[in-house]
C-alpha cells in the first residue's frame, strides 16, 4: 500500500522532477567515458599552460597581480581558465553521454569564448594590468588544438572499445508494419539487445511506461509517435526514470530541429536563421578537401607504388580501374580506384547478376566474389583501393566526406526519391560507410542516411565521419 502511494505521489508530482535520487544514472561505459573526457581535457589544458609558460620565459612573466596563489606547480590564473573552461563545457554539453560530446568544433569556440572573455574581465579588473600576449595566444591556441586531438583520439580508441562493450538493452516503439524492419535491423548489430517493443499509438499510455520500466531498458527508440497536446509526455517520462529516448526523424522534424523556438504575435515558432557568416563553413570544407587530398597524396605515395607493384604481381593489367560515376547534380565524371579485380570485370558482372547479394538489387554485392584478385580482399577490407580517389578530390569531382558516388547501373534503378542525393558533392567517406558499409542490405536505408547528412551537415558532422572511418577502416568492420 505505501508503494502505491509512493508511486503515486511520484506521478503526480511536476513531470520534470527527477524520480528519486539521481546521479549519472548511465552504464558504466558511459561513466569511464565521461571520466576519461574530463581527465584528457585537464592534461589538454595543463599541457597547453606549460607549454605557454615555457615559450612565455623569453619574454615577460605573467604580473604578481595575477598570481594569487600557485597549486600543484601551477599558477592560479590556471585554475581559474581550467575551472572556467569545464564548467562551459558540460553546460555545452561535451560530458553528455550522447555524440554531442563529439562536438570538436564546439569545444575549439568555448575555448575562445573563455580566452575572449578573459580579456574583458581583466580590463574591467585592472585596465592597468597587461597580460603577456606571448602566454595568452600561445595558451589559446595549444589549448584548441590539445583539446581536439585528444577528444579526436579518445573517440577513436573508446569507439572500437563500445563495439566490443555489454550489449546496450533498447525498447522499440513503432507503427506494426515498422516493428519487424527495426527489429532486423537492431538484430544484425551485436551490441544491441531488444528487450520490448510496443505499438507507436499507446506510447503515451501508462501501459507502455510501465512495460519499458520492467524490461528495464537503457535507450528506447521511437518512431511515429502520435501527436498529442503535450508531445514531450514520453521523453520526460523517460528522463525521471533516467532512459534515454531515441526518435526516429522524418525529413519534416529534422527542419524543426534547425529551428528557434521563438513568440511571433503571441504564436509558438520555429524561426529558422542564416549564419551572418553565410557559406563560409563550406568554403572551409572545400579548403579542407582540396588541402587535405593533396597532402595525403604526397604523404601516402610510396604506399601507392607500393600496391601498384603488388597489383601487378597479383594479376596483369591496369594498376588503376577506372569508372563512369553520377556525381554533382546527375553529372558523369571518371572515378578512380586501385584495380581489386580482374580486368574483365565489368562483362563478369552481367552473368553474375542471378547471385547479387543485395537485398533490393540496386546495388551489387557479393561476399565471394570470383572476380577479385589475391591481393583485391585485403585492398577493400581496408579500403585501400579508395585512396586514389584523392586526385578526383583534388579535381573538384569529389569531396572527403559525402554521399558515396554509384555506377550508372546502380542509378537507374534507383526509385526518385532516391536522386535527393545527388544534391550535393560526392564523397569518399559518408555515413553509409560508417554505419555498417556493406552490412547494409536494402538501398532505401543507405539512402536515408546520405539524406541525413545533407540536413544536418556541419563541419564537425563531417570530421565526426573522418574519424570513424579511420577506426572502422584500421579494423576492416563490414567490408568485402
Amino acid at each position: 500500500m505505501k508503494n502505491l502511494q509512493s508511486q503515486s505521489r511520484q506521478w503526480l508530482a511536476d513531470i520534470r522532477a527527477p524520480q528519486g535520487q539521481r546521479w549519472l544514472n548511465l552504464p558504466n561505459k558511459q561513466k569511464y567515458r565521461i571520466l576519461i573526457l574530463v581527465l584528457s581535457d585537464l592534461i589538454a589544458v595543463g599541457g597547453a599552460w606549460l607549454i605557454a609558460r615555457y615559450w612565455n620565459q623569453f619574454y615577460s612573466p605573467i604580473p604578481s597581480e595575477l598570481v594569487w596563489w600557485t597549486w600543484l606547480g601551477m599558477p592560479s590564473l590556471f585554475w581559474v581558465f581550467a575551472t572556467i573552461t569545464f564548467i562551459f563545457f558540460a553546460y555545452g554539453g561535451l560530458y553528455s553521454p550522447s555524440q554531442r560530446s563529439q562536438n570538436y568544433v564546439r569545444s575549439a569556440k568555448i575555448i575562445s569564448l573563455v580566452y575572449l572573455l578573459s580579456l574583458v574581465i581583466s580590463y574591467f579588473y585592472d585596465p592597468k594590468i597587461d597580460p603577456p600576449r606571448s602566454l595568452f595566444f600561445t595558451a589559446w591556441v595549444s589549448s584548441i588544438i590539445l583539446v581536439m586531438g585528444f577528444r579526436l583520439l579518445i573517440t577513436l580508441v573508446f569507439g572500437q572499445y563500445s563495439a566490443k562493450a555489454k550489449k546496450v538493452s533498447v525498447f522499440i516503439v513503432a507503427s506494426a508494419s515498422r516493428l519487424n524492419k527495426l527489429s532486423q535491423v537492431l538484430q544484425k548489430r551485436s551490441y544491441y539487445q531488444i528487450v520490448g517493443a510496443a505499438l507507436a499509438s499507446t506510447a503515451n499510455s501508462p501501459a507502455t511506461l510501465q512495460a519499458i520500466l520492467r524490461s528495464q531498458a537503457v535507450e528506447v527508440l521511437a518512431e511515429d509517435l502520435p501527436q498529442t497536446a503535450l508531445a514531450s509526455t514520453l521523453y520526460w517520462n523517460l528522463r525521471r526514470a533516467g532512459i534515454a529516448l531515441r526518435l526516429l526523424p522524418s525529413s519534416r522534424e529534422i527542419l524543426y530541429r534547425r529551428g528557434v523556438p521563438e513568440i511571433f504575435a503571441g504564436l509558438p515558432t520555429l524561426r529558422m536563421e542564416t549564419s551572418l557568416l553565410v557559406g563560409w563553413d563550406y568554403r572551409l570544407k572545400r579548403w579542407m578537401d582540396f588541402w587535405g587530398a593533396l597532402i595525403g597524396i604526397i604523404v601516402l605515395s610510396p604506399l601507392f607504388l607500393t600496391v601498384a607493384i603488388l597489383i601487378q604481381v597479383s594479376s596483369p593489367g591496369s594498376v588503376f580501374f577506372c569508372q563512369e560515376r553520377i556525381g554533382l547534380h546527375g553529372k558523369v565524371f571518371q572515378m578512380w580506384k586501385f584495380r581489386t579485380m580482374v580486368p574483365n570485370a565489368a562483362k563478369l558482372q552481367a552473368q553474375l547478376e542471378s547471385q547479387n547479394e543485395s537485398e533490393d538489387g540496386i546495388l551489387f554485392k557479393m561476399k565471394n566474389d570470383p572476380r577479385i584478385i589475391r591481393f583485391g580482399h585485403f585492398m577493400r577490407q581496408t579500403s585501400i583501393d579508395e585512396l586514389p580517389q584523392l586526385f578526383n578530390v583534388v579535381l573538384g569531382q569529389m569531396s572527403l566526406v559525402g554521399p558515396r558516388p554509384l555506377p550508372l547501373r546502380d542509378v537507374e534503378r534507383f526509385e526518385e526519391w532516391h536522386h535527393i542525393r545527388h544534391q550535393v558533392l560526392p564523397g569518399i567517406t559518408g555515413l553509409w560507410q560508417i554505419s555498417g558499409r556493406s552490412d547494409i542490405e536494402d538501398f532505401s536505408d543507405a539512402a536515408r542516411l546520405d539524406l541525413y547528412y545533407i540536413d544536418n551537415w556541419s563541419l564537425n558532422l563531417d570530421l565526426d565521419i573522418l574519424v570513424e572511418t579511420v577506426r572502422i577502416v584500421l579494423f576492416g568492420k563490414g567490408a568485402y
